[in-house]
């Protein structure tokens, strides 16, 4: 399996996600999924309408796919999410149910002119908030969506005992449970304290994704 590390031909096309945290999606369908044999054949699939991201058509070869995006293959009956790995990124096949699911990070949170709190999250998305008040969801929280439609299923703090991915660093790929939220007063990065199978290690707040609670809420790893 092709990792993120190697230079790809082709260039993403900016997009919901940043250049260099993504694959171009005519890589996806000829070195990861090998379902064409060059970038010609890929890019006939693609502008075939057979390759759905998140649950909708793509039809530039160069769409930017990213972490934990959901990929299906209608024609043949399959689907893939994108999840950190040692060596990068990595396709994993997924059931058909499991990919009607995300989990998003929340990145940013903006207030619009009619005093709606809007969600921004890591892969492009902004969904309005389902609650009434600000500080119910917090930077660096994470919400399961149903997709295509965005609607959130279920809302994962970033706190104590919570189950969390590494989607960066040395231990990228690692799903560790979070054991302490460290708070930096300076320009020192905010950091977190993870535990795995008895062992800490520590990881920059950036790149805690929270998974769930005391499982992943889906598969987000081989």
């Amino acid at each position: 399996m092709p990792t993120k590390a190697r230079k790809w031909i082709v260039s993403p096309r900016p997009g919901p996600h940043k250049k260099f945290g993504s694959i171009p999606l005519l890589i996806i369908v000829r070195d990861f999924l090998r379902l064409a044999d060059n970038a010609s054949e890929a890019k006939k699939i693609i502008k075939s309408k057979e390759m759905f991201v998140d649950g909708k058509p793509k039809l530039d070869y160069r769409y930017p796919v990213g972490l934990f995006d959901s990929i299906e293959v209608p024609k043949i009956d399959k689907q893939f999410r994108v999840v950190p790995s040692k060596r990068g990124f990595d396709l994993i096949e997924i059931s058909k149910q499991d990919s009607k699911q995300k989990l998003c990070r929340i990145n940013g949170k903006t207030m619009t002119k009619n005093g709606i709190l809007q969600l921004n999250l890591h892969d492009g998305k902004n969904i309005i908030s389902d609650k009434k008040t600000k500080t119910d969801y917090n930077t660096g929280d994470s919400l399961l969506i149903e997709l295509p439609n965005q609607k959130i299923i279920e809302h994962l703090k970033m706190d104590k005992g919570m189950l969390s991915i590494i989607t960066a660093g040395q231990n990228r790929g690692t799903i560790a449970k979070i054991k302490e939220i460290i708070i930096r007063r300076t320009r020192e990065p905010n950091k977190i304290i993870c535990e795995k199978n008895g062992k800490d290690f520590e990881a920059i707040t950036d790149y805690v994704f929270v998974v769930g609670k005391t499982k992943p809420e889906i598969k987000v790893s081989i």
